[in-house]
């Protein structure tokens, strides 16, 4: 591929990022499951256990994103896009086409290939915003993940507000919408999503966009949990509703105020100096970045065809001692996919996010039958409860970590400990059923669930750079489902179904339906704890060397 041409001024990366908000919206449509799993049941004849391995299409789908991966460092983000909106559409258009019988007797697997392929949308959305954000923010990679990754949190609330008041709870027009509304949206906001030269890192106005913009996504959230129980107690008319979504849309485009300001009311030109060098930086370091030239051609570099030169033509040229043989990457440094792998720390981190987020996704799969179980008819609050924890957990995790990184050189990672340690405490407090537990250890694993996410996306790109960040955040991505399969349908869901056979029924109540599995997932946690404390210690070095002057440093490694 070409090299891509930076989209340069001080806009366009903010008008990336207001689109980016919904689109990220948009790659959540994989938590619309739950809404219309039961039209799937009654319409097509379902068993329980067949709607359960339609859910795993359902997580499979939402995670497979490798492809994706590897595609943004070949194709422009518009082209991840458009692929993610043909899926969309005819994954779930053949889902509707099931559902309102306009084809009847669809086979069951062309039905599951169908789900994954729909969620599927979700990873190619996700990575090309995301990794687009990632390098168009190369200064604030904690506080991007935490903001884009928040929205994906809230994406849930905002489908649960469409389906109940704009679409009256129907299951087949909510599909539709997926299949036409969802998809449009992202093809209409394609052309946005691309890459931009980096606002400058001294620049003081960009800390205060990005105190907007979170501000903005608190202000939402906050708005769709209070109008999402609302509207569970109350009866609105219709005038009312389009009155509700009207704000809530208001409040998902506030994000473009900020390029908007920027057009009516220009800022004085600054030189846009991303860093100066330190002058007790050891001279065994890589040479480091100190212009805005410099850093569009380091961001250019992440779009470069990484094959421009055979490998048979290196090795010629090395032996004729023309040109020096490539040194292997330190951590900090740009690496390949197959470099990364050989690393420790790699592992680590992929086991340490493996354990919080698959423990944190069987309290959600399983969220309504824990809350039946422990007496709790309506589970929406619940739901809710979790939801909006989860936004905060991710939100907070990209802000607090960012402030600590630069303050005390403190690991991103320090923190995915301290949350894996709360939800030990919360799997405990599940596990004991005590009055008044319930919701307090949902709202503390549904926000360290949250942090998890945020935590593991700036690591990567922090420890091993950020032109392969696609592909290989995508690997640690496959985190999700098989901590899903391991945790949540092998444990969980087997240990339900032995107690709820006990009762004779198969609807299980009472505390002990799931508190072996609490009990499980809380040494779970405490193996990831472990791992997450030595992954800590081990790369406090590299933080201490990318954060010595407070502001992320970029080595030169990707241009030579």
């Amino acid at each position: 591929m070409a090299k891509l041409v930076l989209k340069a001024g001080s806009r366009p990366p903010w008008v990336g990022l207001a689109a980016a908000v919904w689109i990220q919206i948009a790659a959540g449509n994989a938590y619309n499951f739950p809404l219309y799993s039961s039209a799937l049941k009654s319409v097509l004849g379902l068993n329980q256990q067949q709607v359960t391995i339609l859910g795993v299409a359902n997580d499979v789908g939402e995670n497979l994103s490798l492809f994706p991966g590897i595609a943004c460092n070949k194709f422009p983000p518009w082209a991840l896009l458009l692929v993610g909106s043909v899926l969309c559409f005819f994954g779930y258009g053949l889902i509707w086409l099931a559902v309102t019988q306009t084809v009847s007797n669809l086979p069951y697997l062309l039905l599951w290939l169908a789900l994954c392929v729909a969620t599927n949308s979700n990873a190619w959305f996700g990575t090309a915003v995301l990794v687009t954000n990632m390098r168009n923010f190369p200064l604030s990679r904690g506080t991007i993940s935490g903001i884009l990754k928040g929205y994906v949190g809230i994406s849930a609330s905002v489908y649960t507000l469409i389906y109940s008041i704009l679409l009256n709870g129907s299951a087949s027009k909510l599909l539709l919408f997926l299949a036409i509304g969802v998809s449009t949206v992202c093809l209409v906001l394609m052309y946005f999503i691309r890459p931009c030269t980096p606002p400058s890192g001294e620049d003081s106005s960009v800390h205060v966009h990005f105190i907007f913009t979170q501000a903005s996504s608190i202000l939402l959230a906050t708005y769709l949990v209070i109008t999402t129980i609302l509207s569970d107690t109350v009866s609105f008319i219709d005038s009312v509703s389009y009155i509700l979504v009207s704000i809530m849309i208001i409040l998902m485009i506030t994000p473009l105020a900020i390029p908007l300001k920027m057009t009516l009311f220009p800022a004085t030109p600054k030189s846009n100096v991303l860093m100066v060098d330190s002058p007790d930086v050891s001279t065994q370091t890589s040479p480091l970045i100190a212009s805005s030239s410099t850093s569009v051609a380091y961001v250019g570099s992440f779009y470069e065809n990484e094959d421009a030169s055979s490998d048979v033509e290196i090795l010629i040229a090395e032996g004729e001692g023309a040109v020096r043989k490539k040194r292997r990457p330190k951590r900090g440094d740009d690496f390949k996919f197959k470099e990364a792998i050989l690393k420790a720390d790699f592992w680590l981190l992929w086991f340490a996010y493996s354990l919080g987020v698959g423990s944190g996704i069987t309290v959600l799969n399983n969220l309504a039958q824990i809350g039946i179980s422990l007496g709790v008819e309506d589970t929406t609050t619940l739901l809710s409860v979790f939801s909006f924890c989860n936004f905060i957990g991710r939100l907070g995790a990209g802000a607090v970590s960012e402030h600590f990184v630069r303050l005390k050189t403190l690991p991103r990672t320090f923190w995915m400990s301290i949350t894996q340690v709360i939800m030990i405490i919360g799997f405990l407090l599940y596990a004991s059923a005590l009055d008044g537990t319930l919701y307090a250890a949902t709202a503390l694993l549904g926000m360290c669930y949250g942090v998890q996410y945020s935590i593991m996306v700036a690591t990567v790109s922090e420890l091993f750079g950020l032109k392969h960040f696609g592909v290989i955040s995508s690997f640690m991505m496959l985190g999700n489902p098989i901590g899903a399969l391991l945790f949540s349908v092998f444990l969980a869901a087997n240990l339900y179904d032995t107690e709820a056979s006990k009762q004779g029924n198969s609807t299980c109540y009472g505390a002990n339906c799931f508190r072996i599995t609490f009990l499980v997932l809380a040494c779970v946690c405490g193996i990831g704890t472990i791992l997450s404390i030595i992954l800590t210690v081990r790369i406090r070095p590299v933080y201490q060397m990318l954060y010595a002057s407070g502001s992320f440093r970029l080595s030169r490694t990707s241009n030579q």
